[in-house]
């Protein structure tokens, strides 16, 4: 067996782009820290630089020379930017912890209800003026119909999670709500995707096969949640860290090409590896140690090139509307931020926490990165679209973000104190 390969010139040309792509990222992101911005707005931002709207439109001939040299390149970068996906997600379903208060349980219902399902049904009419303009070639009225709602619906887990660490305010009654809720919508999100990719990948709609790739996805994870509940001793053995990871990862490219077959896509079957390593790993002393390394690493190498690759395919200039993008923001924003509010009345919230919650829910983040690339590579949105999507991403994390520290600053027990009558 021979294998190709690249020559001298492609490999140091490569490495020059992804170096290129790793200080842009790493620098803006620094500079979106230091205003107390979400670090992966200025990541994105480090590859726009160098896309279509500011470098590659003044030089074009420069950029092509580093980033299109020959004609795999473009094939290689992709291999990083899905390394990025798959170790966001792996990390992420290591992380994913389902933990329901019972005491919060109206709160987190009507959170819950108010920030995916009120907005989603509410989004549907509003679809089709979108369509033509949003739509991509292999996507069709369904899937198209779904990515859109999950751009309504969807909420980041990591930037929300990266703010109130900031903050100095995790663990309170409030962010406890937050990111449970968080878990639960992202995880019906992320099934109504696989379905969507699904559509994509068969070219058609088949109503059994949609229901079977629904309860299949689902299925998989509560299968999932059960062993993490029930794996009581987990190994016994002490394990060589080498050998950790090398299972681990063994399991999740593994587990990835199986559930492919199945029609689950990568970006899922990393979510779920990540989570059964942890349900397996449970009574490791050391494994939450070794998945933070894995982390680290994924999260200074592999994921901000991931999110550099994101920017670097947005042109403002050319496959871009204004106002097709403030409509949807407004719409997205406005839909989730009511939905939530209508569904919180019924409890008996402060005022100022409700709106708290509203805002909150909508800080989109990475997961509204990871749709709007993943329904991208699958053609089922436009480039329009797929820009749009990763604007409202980082429009409103930033929102959320300045929004919660001027609320601390005006009132440090705003997360702890919730109702109007008791403390939370």
């Amino acid at each position: 067996m021979t294998l190709q390969t690249l020559s001298e010139h492609e490999i140091i040309v490569t490495f020059l782009a992804l170096a290129l792509l790793l200080v842009g990222a790493y620098l803006c992101g620094k500079l979106m820290e230091a205003i107390k911005a979400p670090k992966v707005v200025g990541e994105i931002i480090g590859g726009l630089l160098f896309g279509g709207t500011f470098l590659y439109h003044f030089f074009p001939a420069q950029m092509e020379s580093i980033f299109m040299a020959y004609p795999e390149q473009g094939k290689v970068l992709n291999l990083f930017y899905q390394l990025g996906l798959v170790f966001l997600m792996f990390s992420s379903g290591f992380n994913t912890r389902i933990d329901v208060d019972r005491k919060n349980m109206k709160i987190i219902a009507c959170v819950f209800t108010g920030a995916t399902v009120l907005p989603m049904a509410a989004a549907i009419p509003f679809a089709g003026f979108f369509q033509e303009a949003f739509i991509g070639p292999q996507g069709n009225d369904i899937s198209f119909l779904l990515v859109f709602l999950i751009g309504v619906a969807i909420t980041s887990i990591p930037v929300i999670s990266k703010i109130f660490f900031d903050m100095g305010v995790m663990n309170t009654a409030f962010t406890n709500t937050v990111l449970t809720v968080s878990t639960f919508q992202d995880l019906c999100l992320w099934i109504l995707l696989n379905v969507a990719t699904r559509m994509a990948t068969t070219g058609e709609v088949d109503l059994l096969d949609m229901l079977l790739v629904i309860v299949f996805t689902l299925g998989m994870f509560v299968i999932a949640k059960l062993a993490a509940d029930h794996f009581h001793s987990g190994y016994r053995k002490k394990v060589k860290a080498t050998d950790f990871y090398t299972v681990s990862f063994v399991a999740l490219l593994l587990f990835s090409g199986v559930l492919y077959v199945a029609g689950i896509n990568i970006m899922y079957s990393a979510f779920l590896t990540g989570y059964i390593v942890k349900a397996v790993s449970q009574n490791d002393p050391e494994a939450a140690g070794r998945m933070e390394a894995v982390a680290n690493f994924s999260f200074s190498f592999f994921v901000p090139i991931y999110f550099a690759l994101v920017g670097i395919q947005l042109n403002l200039i050319h496959n871009f509307s204004l106002g097709r993008f403030l409509l949807f923001f407004a719409i997205a924003f406005g839909l989730e931020a009511a939905g939530t509010i209508i569904m919180l009345l019924f409890t008996d919230l402060k005022k100022q926490v409700v709106v708290n919650f509203a805002v909150t829910m909508n800080a989109r983040g990475g997961p509204g990165i990871v749709l709007a690339t993943v329904a991208y590579s699958y053609e089922i949105i436009s480039v329009e679209f797929f820009t749009v999507l990763i604007l409202t991403t980082m429009l409103s994390s930033l929102i959320a973000g300045y929004w919660l520290r001027y609320q601390q600053k005006k009132d440090d027990t705003i997360f702890m104190e919730l109702t109007k009558h008791t403390e939370t």
